[in-house]
């Protein structure tokens, strides 16, 4: 039971741990308006709203976050990931 509490609380830090490493990541490379993350066990959400993304498809905003994760996604920290990329008008609506 103990070594279970311990795991919980590990795998609880892991977690935090991971979505900072995320939120840093995109901060450092992205000039954005909004950010939040959102998951755990290898499993994320980001919501971004950027200007960086204007006149730009969906898959080339994806390409911007896979490209600034890309060391997380291929060391399996990141298994799957989900992206909302937006401008801020596009928010708006």
């Amino acid at each position: 039971m103990v070594e279970q509490q311990k795991l919980g609380k590990s795998r609880a830090l892991g977690e935090i741990i991971m979505k900072d490493v995320i939120t840093k990541a995109l901060t450092e490379g992205i000039e954005y308006d909004k950010l939040t993350v959102e998951g755990s066990e290898s499993k994320y959400e980001v919501k971004i709203i950027s200007e960086v993304f204007d006149k730009k498809s969906t898959i080339q905003r994806h390409k911007i976050i896979y490209a600034l994760l890309d060391s997380y996604i291929k060391t399996g920290e990141i298994h799957a990931l989900t992206i909302k990329a937006m401008t801020l008008s596009e928010s708006e609506k």
